[in-house]
């Protein structure tokens, strides 16, 4: 029978193993943690957002222009809609958001992570925990369980191993050592908040939400709220845009972006000799405490044109929180490195997926449909493979 070894339990490494195991190849998936799917539960703890329900070219926009043909062809096959059915089939009802945002009706992940390891049983995937690859040793895979490091061989490997962010869940980035140096782009933080250090009037605003903003830096923009924390600037707005402002792009909010420039110059003239600034902000232009402190942080002096400033105020930062506490991971494994069906171009039947992957994208349901769909494509694409072999064994 033919056999398949799977690196990490994460959404990519489980979908592998589910396609695989349902075409009949026996699959053992290695965990190198205690149990499956770390940091998935991690993000469902927040509510499960497993996909965006939009149509399907903005969907893909939100992997950037330069999106690699594997990756299209990847969420071309497994899209949101698939990923929705998908869920359902494992006896999930859902919900969409007025985001578009699609989460389980429970909110949580374990119940959906529960069926879907029942499901893989059912199937014969083996899973074994507390198994770390470690890397290779000719064609065999270095597997270091508690009692040593063993030799495993197999006609398939799918590797899903995961980028470099929440190393405590697991993805430390360690595989990067094991391959081509030219192979592996450098990692960096993806979705990831922004340091700030804030002078000692905000301290009161920690924990707050910034809501009813637009954030925008280079090309990229949100409207999404983010919030203020004692370490900076973080949340879903502030992901967003999280690429461009890595890259260098000047981080900048607009506080009231329902409001013409021309309309809050004419509101912030009209102000009453009697009113401080505070209490004109807060008459004429409805700006709440946690806006006003923005302003007063970012904005001082005042002297000039404070419209401007209101509709675009820059949010100085010290530069991205560390890669550890980051969302997701940019950089990993090019996909130079892999042929059109994600596998490595050094290794015969050795396949990759996930988010080991050099692709990035915000949060909102994208990264857990990219990760699916390359674990079901880098599957597809090895069992194609094996039946080709086999064919060809055939008429010989």
């Amino acid at each position: 029978m033919t056999r398949a070894a799977v690196i990490g339990a994460g959404p990519a490494g489980l979908m592998a193993a589910d396609v695989l195991s349902a075409h009949g190849v026996a699959v053992t998936v290695y965990e190198a943690m205690p149990s499956p799917a770390r940091k998935f539960l991690m993000a469902g703890k927040s509510g499960l957002n497993i996909t965006k329900e939009e149509p399907f070219e903005p969907f893909m926009q939100a992997y950037g222009a330069s999106m690699p043909v594997a990756l299209r062809r990847a969420l071309e096959g497994l899209g949101p809609a698939e990923v929705m059915a998908w869920a359902e089939a494992l006896g999930q009802s859902l919900f969409t958001g007025s985001s578009g945002r699609v989460f389980p009706t429970v909110m949580k992940a374990s119940p959906l992570l529960r069926a879907w390891l029942a499901r893989l049983t059912a199937q014969g995937v083996v899973l074994e925990r507390r198994a770390r690859w470690e890397g290779w040793d000719g064609d065999a895979l270095l597997i270091r369980r508690p009692g040593g490091v063993e030799r495993v061989r197999a006609d398939v490997t799918i590797l899903a191993a995961g980028g470099a962010s929440w190393p405590r869940l697991g993805a430390d980035g360690a595989w990067a050592g094991w391959m081509g140096a030219a192979d592996v782009a450098p990692f960096a933080p993806a979705n990831m908040g922004f340091e700030v250090d804030w002078t000692p009037h905000m301290a009161r605003h920690f924990g707050a939400p910034v809501k009813g903003c637009v954030l925008r830096a280079g090309a990229l923009e949100a409207r999404a709220e983010f919030v203020i924390s004692a370490r900076g600037v973080e949340g879903g707005g502030i992901y967003a845009v999280s690429q461009a402002v890595r890259e260098g792009a000047p981080l900048v909010v607009d506080l009231v972006p329902d409001l013409e420039l021309a309309v809050v110059a004419k509101r912030l003239a009209k102000r009453r000799k009697k009113d401080t600034v505070t209490a004109h902000l807060r008459k004429a232009l409805r700006l709440d405490p946690v806006k006003i402190a923005l302003l007063q942080e970012f904005g001082r002096p005042f002297e000039g044109d404070l419209a401007q400033k209101i509709k675009g105020l820059e949010l100085r930062h010290a530069g991205p929180r560390p890669l550890a506490e980051a969302i997701s991971t940019a950089g990993g494994l090019r996909f130079s490195a892999l042929d059109d069906g994600l596998m490595l171009r050094g290794r015969n039947m050795v396949f990759a997926a996930g988010e080991m992957l050099d692709w990035e994208a915000p949060t909102g349901g994208y990264l857990i449909t990219a990760c699916l769909a390359t674990g079901r494509y880098a599957a597809l694409a090895a069992c194609q493979r094996l039946a080709s072999a086999a064919g060809a064994a055939g008429r010989g």
